[in-house]
């Protein structure tokens, strides 16, 4: 009987470590992709990521706080001034999405987008 309840513990530690490794492979395949948001422009001003492919996005202020908020792909991150922050995400759908910068940053806020475009 003990060797019995040894073999289940066994087994579902197994289960449970090939779970984690797995989720770390994951994350180690996704695409890394850093973008510096200055007054007013992201650089670079587009990037292009595959389809069902996970991406983390890194985004990088030069001065101010900045964000990035794509809508239609419900991904948006914000970092303050000098700082760096990052989003994990998925897109499952193709094509060309526009991200607005998510926090006033002054006069040219209005114009600070950045241009994902998501391939097959």
């Amino acid at each position: 009987m003990y060797s019995k309840h040894v073999k289940q513990i066994l087994l579902a530690t197994a289960l449970v470590i090939g779970g984690l490794c797995s989720q770390v492979v994951k994350a180690q395949d996704a695409q890394k992709i850093e973008v510096t948001a200055k007054k007013f422009a992201f650089e670079p001003s587009e990037i292009t990521v595959k389809k069902g492919q996970p991406v983390v996005l890194v985004l990088k202020s030069a001065d101010a706080a900045h964000g990035v908020r794509f809508s239609d792909l419900d991904v948006n991150v914000k970092v303050g001034a000098g700082g760096s922050s990052e989003v994990k995400f998925t897109p499952q759908k193709s094509g060309d999405f526009v991200g607005h910068c998510s926090v006033f940053c002054g006069s040219g806020h209005g114009k600070m987008i950045l241009t994902l475009h998501v391939v097959d």
